[in-house]
């Protein structure tokens, strides 16, 4: 049989009492409830303080039977005065501790009569919310997103160039709802990497069209993933954002255009400048030497009169111009331009026979010069 007691004692709702015409109904309800709840704070408040000095109590009077304990091991027969306070002291915590377990006692039957309110009628057994999420996928590695990249454009390469070059939004909506896997990751990078080639060919106009597309993809991949769904699955919803005008929307929109193109501007010209190095320094290696210098960066480090020699191609010249110079500096710029194959020595001079350290070409060739020149000089006294 059901026990309907436990209704009796229920203190009556604030809404259900019937007032005096001239009072003030809702400060009179607001006021009973506030007083109700000082109330039961001010027990709660008593309930706890006397649960702790509860506990404090049992705390002391275990304490106190584990120094009685220990001086009973540490003196069996020594220490009787010490003994006989602790065992005096335990039996005093002892009656304390019975007289608060006596008030919490008297406190839990007074908070089992008090009637019940709408505070405390019920209380959350439980409380737990589920939500069906997604977990996030683990991120693909480097080369596992460099594989993708190459597969889906293998496959799909001249379906994402078709998208590139459309113009309308109809069109570009139309052509992913009926190819709906070219929304995704794949496809922006590949129509970024297409924006900075024809920024490098030169053709901008073309760049520009393929940016707008670029930036339609990006749009449809960032809203996916402010939405937390798939891009094939919101891709309609960027176009009716973008039809309806959305001033806002359409402007963030345009701004991101604006800076996309000055960002392929940019890489084009750092890519153009070092396939430009590259080149440079092909070029340059072509034209080592034989001692594995550059003849155009030896030819312009030497003095002017060498460079004269050379640009008339004067043999006679350049030796009358190494016999005027000091020996060591012309030795110096003469053995640089056989390393660079500037100057090629005769076959005299680049003969296989064992020299000594300065019988080098270069120093033959000096030697040459400056011999001629004192012959020049002896007939000229005679």
């Amino acid at each position: 049989m059901v026990d309907y007691s436990v209704w009796d004692h229920i203190e009556v709702s604030d809404d259900e009492d019937e007032t005096h015409p001239n009072i003030d109904t809702a400060s009179l309800f607001r006021w009973r409830h506030q007083a109700r709840v000082e109330r039961m704070e001010q027990f709660q408040k008593e309930k706890e303080e006397l649960d702790k000095g509860c506990r404090e109590c049992k705390r002391k009077v275990a304490e106190c039977q584990r120094k009685l304990k220990e001086l009973e091991v540490a003196e069996p027969k020594g220490g009787q005065a010490e003994v006989q306070r602790l065992q005096a002291e335990a039996q005093q915590l002892r009656k304390e501790e019975k007289s608060w377990e006596q008030k919490l006692d008297e406190l839990r039957k007074k908070e089992k009569n008090m009637p019940w309110n709408v505070d405390t009628l019920s209380k959350d057994g439980f409380s737990k919310s589920v939500f069906n999420i997604k977990p996030d996928k683990e991120e693909d590695s480097e080369e596992q997103k460099e594989q993708k990249h190459k597969t889906f454009v293998e496959k799909y390469e001249k379906q994402i160039k078709h998208f590139g070059m459309l113009r309308r939004w109809d069109d570009s909506q139309k052509y992913l709802s009926e190819n709906p896997h070219l929304v995704c990751e794949e496809t922006a990078n590949y129509l970024v990497i297409w924006c900075i080639d024809l920024e490098v060919e030169e053709k901008c106009a073309l760049m520009e069209q393929v940016a707008h597309q670029t930036i339609v993809m990006q749009f449809i991949l960032e809203l996916a993933k402010s939405l937390k769904v798939d891009p094939r699955a919101c891709f309609r919803q960027f176009f009716t954002k973008i039809k309806t005008a959305d001033q806002q929307y359409m402007e963030g929109f345009t701004d991101e255009l604006e800076s996309f193109k000055e960002r392929v501007r940019g890489r084009a010209k750092v890519r153009i400048e070092k396939a430009m190095k590259e080149y440079e320094e092909e070029e340059r290696k072509k034209r080592l030497g034989p001692g594995g210098l550059d003849p155009v960066e030896v030819y312009e480090a030497l003095p002017v009169e060498l460079q004269k020699c050379f640009d008339i191609k004067d043999v006679q010249m350049l030796q009358d111009t190494i016999s005027k110079m000091d020996p060591a500096e012309a030795k110096y710029h003469m053995q640089r331009c056989i390393d660079s194959g500037l100057w090629v020595p005769n076959a005299k001079a680049a003969g296989g026979q064992e020299k000594g350290d300065d019988d080098s070409p270069a120093s033959d060739l000096v030697g040459e010069a400056r011999k001629g020149r004192v012959e020049e000089e002896e007939k000229g006294n005679v």
